[in-house]
């Protein structure tokens, strides 16, 4: 959240009294919308952490989700080096655009964004009945064949990597990481969890 001397040094006459927001998911990186805060609203958000814009055609206070109920829950937000745009980070409740897509800037997305969300749709499928789909199936098997299929997908990746496949070498390292996925939903992890520990790491070695 933003510290007193951040709030502070945002200037505020810069941009008449309303500071653009870029609002970015804080997971996959996707952009999801922008919108503007003035000073009711920026303090409304870090009250509640719930994004809350200042609408300029309500002239009002407008709470992301007060209709739908797709929120939009702040993780943190930060300014930029010239103090006169915000970017929050936060967590989606469903689709951001009244459109029903997931961004207000769709179809637009980023590699990363893509993986992110992979990994929400083979989550959906833990419960799905096993002939729907491959993913379901290898849920319904279990964990031991589960990993043992990141196993074989491991080991075949390495080889196709020792004969200098590079096209060989990209389909195995798809496959490894669609059945690492499918491993990490079945014990209840994600990604998240992964990044977390590598940066837990990273910042021990510095």
């Amino acid at each position: 959240m933003l510290t007193a001397q951040q709030i502070e040094k945002l200037d505020w006459k810069k941009v008449d009294n309303l500071m653009p927001v870029i609002v970015q998911h804080a997971v996959s990186g996707t952009v999801l919308m922008m919108g503007y805060m003035n000073q009711e609203a920026l303090n409304a958000t870090q009250e509640s952490g719930k994004i809350t814009f200042f609408s300029r055609t309500k002239q009002r206070l407008w709470t992301k989700g007060e209709s739908s109920g797709h929120f939009l829950n702040l993780v943190d937000i930060y300014p930029d080096c010239d103090n006169d745009t915000l970017l929050a980070l936060v967590n989606p409740i469903g689709p951001t655009c009244h459109t029903g897509t997931e961004s207000c800037f769709a179809p637009a997305q980023t590699e990363w964004g893509f993986l992110y969300q992979l990994e929400q749709l083979l989550a959906s499928r833990k419960n799905a009945p096993p002939t729907s789909s491959y993913t379901a199936r290898l849920y319904a098997s279990g964990t031991k064949r589960i990993a043992q299929k990141v196993g074989e997908e491991g080991i075949e990746t390495a080889l196709a990597a020792t004969v200098n496949d590079r096209e060989e070498l990209t389909s195995e390292a798809a496959d490894l990481v669609y059945h690492l996925l499918v491993l990490l939903q079945d014990q209840d992890l994600d990604l998240s969890c992964i990044i977390r520990q590598l940066q837990k790491r990273h910042t021990a070695k510095e």
